[in-house]
């Protein structure tokens, strides 16, 4: 009697956790190969670029994985040996119970994971038996394959010399991953991209005063009024990151001499002219900023500039609703962020031995922000996060105590201004927490974009607690005359007096406006199957491609 009841027990739990995994917009970071092209868990995509995600059997969550692969079961076949792989060798190892890949020269065998693989067997069965690092730089450049899959370290590539790659002078250290070293890199940051006649490329200048080094960057273009600079001074380097819609400045130094520990960041925005000023800690005149490092002053496309880290502090937690915090997190005194709206960042834990990475994206303190400076803006940080019970990340945030470092990385993601250009009616269909990326669209429609005539939200939640600030949307309602918001409930509640039900072609007909003389877009976010449904009603409605933007979860 008792085991039958365990088993029905279980299979409740399965059956909960199968439909908070449907709901879930921001799923568990995993080694995931169909995951949408290469920007984030809430980026914009090309339609089409849905999430393929399949309900794992029990036991083979992240959590199960990660005890896997601490139980001292040999997951390569090789009993601890490491040993060089040639192509040749590769290709044979092409089956289901059989499954080697390589990422970046390293050689792993994938059999054992088949079944913890959210995207599915038949994703990671692209990958089998051959170099799989162009594909997996497409769909996850950021997830920490090297921790996941340590265990399954097969060995080395034979890499034949690259006449290119030995002709290029500055090297980059090797790495080492169970005591093996990682072969010179196939994959390095592209070099620039052949310029057009007329030159877009940024450039910079320095100045120094008695106290002060100072860097300015000339950007050539106008630039969003929150900003795109990225700056990280750590000990003697300093590194500069300016994001220009899909492409990426970079400067960076290891500095001529000490300076005190903080940065001051001013933007032009009009202009294009970012300014990074210095204090030095002894007055003495400086030659040079200091000795260039690697990929300094390089101008590439953000996909293809390497995550940088930095460590940052919880200050505070806030409650949005029943399960649904807002973090608050201070950067260290020395670095300086601006995300500009609809980037995400990743968050990096060491849970049980593994690197855990999750990207969120960034909001405001609040929908409705009180006045503040600027350099308050840029020194913290917000996430809004759901909060799991059986989540590993989730779980570990939610008892995390004030004070704890967590470390951020990015921002990222591919969503850019140019797509906002000229749009006089912005919609947006939100589900769950979708609604993250659209609250800092919200805020620069009415901010910055002078085009936009109408700014609609459609809001789906589960039940009236789960809606996200509701009282700031409605707030800003009733202040806005250009804003509206419909809310959407699925689970019926005798109280609710809106609308119910899921969405459907009837309620975006009535939603999705088109005005003579109008430039439409519609922004969709939420979990896969709300979005797959959402952009087909949009497109049955007659709007193009270039019309729907899916930040994709």
């Amino acid at each position: 009697m008792m085991r039958t009841l365990r088993k029905k027990m279980r299979k409740i739990t399965e059956l909960q956790t199968e439909e908070r995994f449907k709901l879930s917009f921001l799923s568990y970071p995993v080694l995931c190969l169909s995951f949408p092209a290469a920007g984030s868990q809430q980026r914009v995509t090309p339609t089409g670029q849905s999430r393929n995600k399949v309900a794992l059997k029990p036991g083979h969550s992240l959590l199960d994985w990660i005890r896997l692969t601490k139980s001292g079961r040999d997951l390569t076949g090789l009993r601890g040996r490491l040993i060089e792989v040639t192509e040749e060798e590769l290709k044979k190892h092409n089956t289901r119970n059989d499954c080697w890949t390589c990422i970046r020269g390293m050689v792993y065998n994938v059999s054992a994971y088949m079944d913890f693989h959210p995207g599915g067997e038949e994703e990671l069965m692209r990958a089998a038996g051959i170099d799989s690092t162009d594909l997996f730089d497409q769909v996850h450049r950021w997830v920490n394959y090297e921790s996941m899959l340590k265990e399954c370290l097969v060995g080395r590539m034979a890499v034949k010399p690259n006449p290119a790659l030995q002709a290029q002078t500055e090297k980059t250290e090797s790495t080492h991953m169970n005591g093996l070293s990682v072969p010179s890199p196939l994959r390095q940051e592209p070099l620039p991209a052949p310029l057009p006649a007329k030159d877009h490329r940024p450039r910079y200048d320095w100045f120094q005063t008695d106290g002060t080094v100072n860097i300015v960057v000339h950007t050539k273009r106008k630039i969003p009024s929150v900003g795109c600079a990225v700056v990280d001074l750590q000990d003697d380097t300093l590194r500069v990151d300016i994001l220009l819609g899909k492409m990426s400045y970079l400067l960076y130094w290891r500095l001529s001499s000490e300076v005190q520990g903080s940065v001051d960041v001013q933007t032009a925005h009009s202009i294009g002219k970012v300014q990074v000023c210095l204090h030095k800690s002894v007055k003495e005149k400086w030659t040079k900023v200091g000795q260039p490092l690697e990929h300094h002053d390089t101008f590439i496309q953000c996909k293809d500039r390497e995550l940088f880290y930095r460590e940052c502090v919880l200050v505070s937690k806030t409650d949005v609703t029943h399960d649904t915090q807002v973090l608050r997190l201070q950067l260290p005194p020395g670095s300086h962020m601006q995300v500009p709206v609809g980037r995400h960042v990743y968050l990096k834990t060491s849970l049980q031995g593994t690197d855990v990475v999750k990207p969120y994206t960034p909001v405001d303190q609040t929908l409705i922000p009180p006045s503040r400076s600027s350099a308050e803006m840029a020194s913290d940080l917000h996430l809004m996060i759901k909060m799991y019970p059986d989540g590993l990340l989730t779980s570990h945030l939610a008892n995390l105590p004030i004070g704890s470092s967590l470390s951020v990385g990015g921002p990222e993601g591919s969503f850019t201004m140019r797509i906002l250009r000229d749009v006089t009616h912005l919609y947006m269909l939100a589900a769950g927490t979708g609604f993250t990326p659209m609250a800092r669209l919200i805020r620069l429609a009415f901010q910055d974009l002078t085009s936009i005539r109408k700014t609609k939200l459609m809001f789906f939640n589960r039940q009236e607690r789960d809606i996200l600030w509701c009282s700031q949307l409605d707030e800003l309602c009733s202040k806005e005359e250009r804003f509206e918001v419909e809310y959407v409930l699925s689970e019926r509640a005798d109280s609710w007096k809106g609308r119910r039900g899921r969405i459907d072609a009837c309620m975006l007909q009535n939603f999705l406006e088109r005005p003579e003389d109008s430039k439409c877009l519609v922004c969709v976010c939420g979990p896969t199957g709300f979005t797959e449904l959402a952009v087909q009603l949009v497109k049955e409605l007659d709007f193009s491609e270039e019309e729907i933007h899916i930040f994709q979860g």
